[in-house]
């Protein structure tokens, strides 16, 4: 009896215990299965950024050097036709929408009133619209003084180094002939200025969000958001390549000085991505400092998009410029192409998020 007794709480003892430890072997049964499909999903999520680099790499570069093709492809679209100010317009119409539907809430919405930051002073001062403003008068102001200090140097250049008067006819008439140049050259080197600056300007605009969205798609880890991002931020480079590539291409830079604005917008968002792979384990983007640093960075960013395409790109065309103004069906098809430019770019910051 004593014996029947013994076994039976032994083999109640033995089956309480294996109760107890089914939980544990069914944790790191779990905990094994989990870092397994953990390491399954790092590795998606790393071959979704690979082929990202790529796919920017691609479409970036071929919207900047599209200007510079296209005139060698097709008379049609060489950057003096009028089928080119339709193109502009679509493109101004893309950075606008870039500054206004992408750049500008980021700022305003995921950094700088995030709940991550304290409420003083970030919650009490509108610093998203404060730094955009800030930044585009200042993008104004800085334009104006480099566009005034190159005319002045040009003027300066084109006076005649001999002060004496001309008394013949022959002289009197080199005499109109020079200033004729006075008028002329200046003028047109100081449009060539004018659009040198854009272009830098833009670039640097592009440039910084352009790095800011590269590290946020490198440094996230989950393939449901990088999947549409992709396809997205490809469509994103390649018009505002685009864009960019029709200033350069104005601004008539020396080719050593345009291939290396083009590297630059093309690897710029590329090498951001592999930053954010790099850091995607020390890298939080909620962290008060990155959040700071980015909205600052964008709100920036935002205000320079906006002045350059709505002064610098359309109002050139749309207001200054003499074959838009004289042709009613160009006028008609580049505010057509600003609309489609505007909304198809609206619908990416869309596709993105979904």
């Amino acid at each position: 009896m004593i014996k029947f007794r013994y076994n039976s709480n032994s083999s109640l003892i033995t089956i309480l215990f294996f109760i107890l430890l089914l939980p544990i072997l069914a944790s790191s049964a779990c905990t094994c299965e989990k870092q397994r499909k953990d390491q399954n999903k790092s590795k998606e999520v790393l071959r979704y950024k690979l082929v990202a680099i790529v796919s920017v790499l691609v479409s970036g570069a071929l919207g900047v050097c599209l200007p510079f093709l296209v005139k060698n492809i097709s008379s049609i679209l060489h950057p003096d036709k009028d089928f080119y100010l339709l193109i502009k317009a679509f493109a101004a119409g893309v950075i606008l929408a870039t500054g206004f539907v992408h750049v500008l809430p980021d700022a305003a919405h995921e950094s700088l009133t995030s709940p991550c930051l304290s409420k003083n002073p970030w919650g009490r001062f509108p610093f998203t619209g404060f730094v955009a403003m800030v930044s585009a008068i200042g993008t104004l102001m800085m334009e104006a003084i480099a566009t005034g200090y190159h005319k002045r140097s040009e003027l300066r250049k084109s006076q005649p180094v001999d002060g004496d008067e001309e008394s013949d006819h022959g002289a009197h008439h080199a005499g109109h002939v020079h200033g004729s140049a006075l008028v002329l050259e200046p003028s047109n080197s100081l449009e060539l200025i004018r659009h040198r600056i854009i272009s830098q300007v833009l670039e640097l605009g592009i440039v910084v969000h352009s790095v800011i969205i590269g590290i946020s798609l490198g440094a996230c880890q989950s393939p449901h958001t990088i999947k549409p991002l992709v396809a997205a931020l490809s469509f994103h480079q390649f018009f505002e390549g685009m864009g960019l590539g029709g200033c350069i291409y104005q601004a008539k830079f020396k080719h050593k000085t345009m291939a290396t604005m083009v590297l630059f917008f093309s690897l710029t968002t590329p090498i951001g991505i592999a930053v954010g792979i790099a850091i995607s384990n020390t890298y939080t983007t909620s962290s008060p400092t990155a959040l700071i640093v980015q909205g600052l960075l964008l709100s920036a960013s935002a205000g320079i998009l906006i002045y350059m395409a709505l002064v610098d790109l359309l109002a050139a065309d749309f207001i200054n410029n003499a074959k838009m103004l004289g042709n009613t069906k160009l006028q008609l098809g580049a505010n057509f192409t600003l609309l489609l430019g505007a909304c198809f770019m609206s619908l990416m910051a869309k596709w993105g998020e979904s």
